[in-house]
């Protein structure tokens, strides 16, 4: 299990590569009309999708490559579009190849991203699974090292950053929302804060991988569908960041496609934010009343990426 401190050394290490991202406070009433659930709260958001390639996955991606020793064959990575995009940034910016592997439900938008980031891109198969094993494959073959999304200590440590940065920008902070697909994000910031407050992870009710490991007492398949599937369906979570789950997470909430949906477009309606579906889950906890802050709770929401096309309902 990674430490609060481990993060905080490896940060100077990483940080001439990320953009500090900034918070945003919000007001009563600012996703909604008052009264609706959360409004009493005081909500803060880390903006992370105005991050270095659209996402927190740089975080983990640059800690890989300047923490590890990469191989003369470089570097590979299976991603539902995120994870990908990041990693291929990471190594332009490096100077390292990258071979990354998608699944045909990635976003064209996480795809477009990669190419221009210079990676060979091979894309395949129904699902995150499906690249993962195709990666997998190209790892035995060529001796690349292995970039995972969510399951390397690296990986953790690098989403944790994000968690430091948070408590250097506010310290008045009694609960952190996160969005979880691997748990790699909430199992680095999780492990930063140590209990210190509340980490609640968030997941689509149609992709619930840690709520179905918690409940099984161990990484287990879940269900990979809905609208955030290409960012938060890995059909199962890391063995490392469960450990920091079952430790250091307070509670795990699900919430609809259809609340997805409608977090996301107030995000732009009312703050000017673009979110893709899966950076939308901790808003659209808090306005559904999946997660109902104290009239008291100064409550920090994660907005992780923005890789995607904006398409707003008319």
């Amino acid at each position: 299990m990674i430490s609060s401190s481990e993060i905080q050394r490896a940060y100077p290490t990483l940080k001439p590569y990320l953009r500090r991202t900034p918070i945003l406070r919000l007001g009563p009433g600012d996703l909604g009309t008052p009264g609706t659930p959360g409004s009493a709260a005081t909500l803060t958001l880390k903006l992370e999708q105005l991050q270095r390639a659209g996402s927190f996955k740089t975080r983990g991606a640059f800690a890989n490559l300047l923490l590890r020793e990469i191989p003369r064959a470089g570097v590979v990575a299976a991603s539902g579009g995120n994870h990908g995009a990041a990693v291929a940034y990471a190594a332009q910016q490096l100077g390292v190849a990258a071979t990354i592997f998608v699944p045909t439900i990635s976003a064209p938008a996480k795809i477009e991203r990669i190419e221009r980031f210079g990676a060979k891109l091979v894309v395949g198969g129904d699902r995150y699974a499906d690249a993962l094993e195709a990666a997998r494959r190209h790892i035995a073959d060529t001796g690349a090292l292995d970039i995972p999304a969510f399951d390397q200590p690296e990986t953790l440590l690098g989403a944790g950053t994000l968690g430091l940065e948070l408590a250097e920008q506010t310290s008045e902070v009694d609960t952190v929302l996160v969005p979880v697909g691997g748990s790699g994000l909430i199992g680095g910031i999780a492990a930063y804060f140590a209990g210190s407050v509340r980490v609640i992870g968030v997941e689509p009710s149609a992709a619930p991988t840690l709520t179905a490991a918690l409940a099984q007492g161990a990484p287990t398949d879940a269900p990979t569908g809905g609208i955030a599937a290409d960012a938060l369906a890995p059909k199962r979570i890391g063995e490392l960041p469960f450990d920091i789950a079952r430790s250091f997470v307070h509670d795990v909430v699900l919430v609809e496609d259809a609340d997805i949906q409608r977090a996301r477009t107030l995000l732009w309606e009312t703050v000017r934010v673009i979110a893709e579906p899966a950076a939308s889950v901790g808003v659209a906890a808090v306005l559904s009343g999946a997660y109902q802050p104290e009239a008291d709770e100064r409550v920090a929401i994660v907005v992780s990426g923005a890789n995607s096309t904006v398409n707003w309902p008319e």
